[in-house]
């Protein structure tokens, strides 16, 4: 009786783990915008991303890739493992289309992200969930991350602001969806011992 109890127990722990799991993996992402697409075609809303990391903190790396200065003035979220920014701003560089600076692939990423799994006893075939503003990094670095042998790499296909309303007042605003505005957990007050610092 006590070794049936114990198989039933393992049983619907693997079933609600599973149902989780596979709810993020069922959603239709046919429409989801080609830039935000991923070699592995794993992805997770900022709602789903919350719910998995707070169920299974110690099985999954959370990763927030983008620059210091974005987290520096937005904040991040209170559940990410590590920052590893994908890219930096290269201040002696205009993007004239993007009306912005450019970007500087981030030479160590593939480096860092292996520091990062390791600090956390973690393989490359756990799960790795990557969020960086709108899911358009998170899905280059998904891609970057796959080639380079990772096997559940999901990436955040609304990321920690969200995108853009595209009519009304609140036009071109991130306001539509994301970490911050689904009121997820985060702070402006950040914890060194998770951010890239270089030296």
């Amino acid at each position: 009786m006590r070794m049936f109890k114990k198989v039933l127990t393992s049983v619907v722990a693997i079933a609600l783990f599973s149902s989780f799991t596979n709810a993020a993996i069922a959603e239709d992402w046919s429409s989801l915008n080609k830039k935000k697409q991923t070699k592995l075609g794993l992805y997770m809303t900022a709602e789903q991303a919350y719910k998995h990391v707070d169920a299974n903190m110690d099985k999954t790396l959370f990763v927030d890739i983008r620059t210091p200065s974005e987290l520096n003035y937005l904040g991040a979220t209170t559940l990410m493992d590590a920052h590893v920014p994908a890219v930096f701003m290269d201040t002696s560089a205009w993007n004239d289309k993007k009306h912005r600076y450019k970007r500087a692939k981030n030479k160590n990423f593939v480096a860092d992200m292996e520091k990062a799994l390791n600090k956390k006893g973690l393989t490359k075939k756990d799960t790795v969930i990557i969020i960086c503003r709108s899911g358009k990094r998170s899905a280059s670095a998904a891609n970057t991350l796959a080639d380079n042998g990772y096997t559940k790499v999901y990436s955040v296909v609304d990321g920690y602001e969200g995108d853009k309303v595209k009519k009304g007042p609140n036009k071109g605003k991130r306001m539509k969806n994301g970490w911050k505005n689904a009121g997820l957990p985060w702070t402006y007050s950040l914890d060194k011992d998770y951010m890239y610092i270089t030296k």
